[in-house]
């Protein structure tokens, strides 16, 4: 059972929220576009989610204490048009069965606060990393892809270039259906490889939602916050390098030493 667990005695109401759905997949691209937009919107959480079919494993924070993996709902009034949700965690259900029964109650929660529309946000794994990652688009119904992407580059010809869209960004799009509310999902080109971070994706991801539902965020600050993510980045890997080349060369100093001393 899964459990949208209200942060405040009194939940905000909403205009028509457009909900957008960003959690951890190929390149985390997803997540990493929804925490951008939560950020720089300022926005607020209005639901923990809670479930005992979530992962069975916990997180150690900065301070060395545990932590259940969470999930949560985030929402930002907008003084024009439709106000918005966003749904991200540090993880997503772990079986079909838990799978559905999440996409179900999510669904349950949108069609409460009378969403407009739904947005999953997505990766596509490259063997390369792309130069400029594209973005592609798919919906639940021709209107709303058509609607969707209107006056922009994104790319709608999926077939064949993608298999099953595993997951929730896919599985939520299909069941909306069956409520009667549009949704599309946007996936961004990045390096399928599981300890790649999507950045650039998910920047491509912020900007093309920017533009088309006015989010209003200031992409030169996502883009020094890339910076300082892909500088710590590099940093870190090179520490790990000259450690790793440390270790080989204590590893090989001890083996010389041990082969001096047989000869001897």
């Amino acid at each position: 059972m899964w459990k949208f667990e209200p942060t405040t005695k009194t939940v905000p109401k909403l205009k028509r929220p457009i909900l957008i759905v960003g959690l951890p997949g190929i390149g985390n691209v997803g997540k990493i576009a929804a925490d951008f937009i939560i950020d720089e919107t300022n926005a607020k959480v209005i639901y923990n989610v809670f479930s005992h079919d979530l992962p069975n494993s916990v997180f150690v924070n900065d301070h060395n204490l545990i932590e259940l993996p969470s999930i949560e709902l985030y929402a930002r009034k907008r003084a024009k048009g439709e106000d918005i949700m966003i749904l991200t965690g540090d993880v997503q259900p772990a079986d079909e069965q838990s799978s559905y029964d999440f996409c179900e109650k999510v669904l349950e929660v949108a069609k409460k606060h009378s969403a407009s529309l739904i947005i999953t946000l997505g990766g596509i794994g490259l063997a390369d990393v792309p130069k400029k990652p594209e973005i592609f688009c798919t919906g639940n119904s021709k209107d709303v892809i058509k609607k969707f992407k209107k006056d922009t580059k994104v790319n709608e010809k999926l077939y064949g270039i993608v298999g099953p869209i595993i997951g929730v960004s896919g599985l939520l799009v299909g069941l909306a259906a069956r409520q009667g509310i549009p949704a599309v999902c946007l996936l961004a080109e990045t390096l399928g490889h599981p300890a790649y971070l999507g950045i650039q994706g998910a920047r491509e991801v912020v900007k093309f939602l920017n533009k088309k539902i006015g989010l209003k965020i200031k992409i030169s600050r996502v883009d020094r916050e890339i910076e300082d993510i892909e500088s710590e980045i590099l940093t870190r890997t090179q520490e790990l390098s000259k450690l790793s080349k440390k270790a080989a060369l204590n590893k090989m100093k001890r083996g010389m030493h041990k082969e001096t001393s047989y000869i001897g």
